[in-house]
């Protein structure tokens, strides 16, 4: 599965295409899908461009992005702390969400992350779990309770050093549960997408990619859009299955 992630915590100042109104987030999930996404991750955006949990934020953007996409394409969202660092108040709006995402991410490292998952659980939303490199975010995850009912791992590699980030992604993979029967999306970030990516191509796990990742496409080039680096990355991806 090719899942895109549109835009992510980043700003205009680092792209000035990078999609943040519920539209724009439609119009690119539109086009990153006809190129090739499975799967949808957004950061809905307030006002002044920040990612935010607020209800009628995640309403707009998850009800756009719905209508701009074939119905087999699930739609998912952030619970980064950054967006409400309070852990409490995080759970608190996941369940005053009016209308809901398919499934949402948690990342284990952050403090609340148990109390984040089950509400969205106790709401029926999936649960992508969140485990980044350089982080103790595996171990919690291999101690929790909830291990067993995520929708998926996302295993995140936070080495954004292209000639370093495969091998720790390698090592990220080794501390996830060796009983662990969800799928796992593998991806990188920044110089470490694309060689992540390949790494995931090679393995037959999930991955990702997206203008949340990375803003380049292989060759080095300037990404247009999300769209152009879902083609690169399905590009890929079959040239692997090759």
């Amino acid at each position: 599965m090719l899942q895109v992630c549109p835009n992510g915590a980043r700003t205009r100042d680092e792209c000035s295409s990078l999609p943040l109104s519920p539209a724009e987030l439609a119009a690119e999930a539109a086009r990153a899908v006809a190129a090739g996404a499975e799967d949808v991750h957004l950061h809905p955006k307030d006002a002044e461009g920040a990612d935010t949990l607020e209800p009628s934020a995640v309403a707009r953007a998850v009800t756009a992005v719905r209508r701009a996409v074939p119905a087999r394409v699930r739609i998912g969202v952030t619970t980064g702390a950054w967006a409400a660092p309070d852990p409490v108040r995080r759970a608190a709006l996941v369940r005053s969400w009016p209308v809901l995402p398919d499934h949402a991410s948690v990342n284990w490292h952050e403090e609340g992350a148990e109390e984040v998952a089950g509400a969205l659980l106790e709401r029926g939303i999936g649960v992508e779990a969140g485990i980044w490199s350089g982080t103790d975010g595996a171990r919690r995850f291999r101690a929790s309770p909830l291990a067993g009912r995520v929708l998926r791992v996302l295993a995140e590699v936070t080495d954004t050093d292209p000639a370093t980030a495969s091998g720790t992604a390698s090592a990220l993979l080794a501390e996830l549960p060796g009983d662990l029967s969800a799928p796992v999306l593998l991806h990188g970030e920044d110089g470490g997408a694309w060689p992540v990516l390949r790494l995931a191509a090679r393995l037959g796990l999930d991955t990702r990619i997206g203008l949340e990742d990375v803003l380049s496409l292989p060759d080095g080039s300037p990404a247009a859009d999300n769209a152009a680096v879902v083609r690169a990355a399905r590009a890929l991806l079959e040239a692997e299955r090759r």
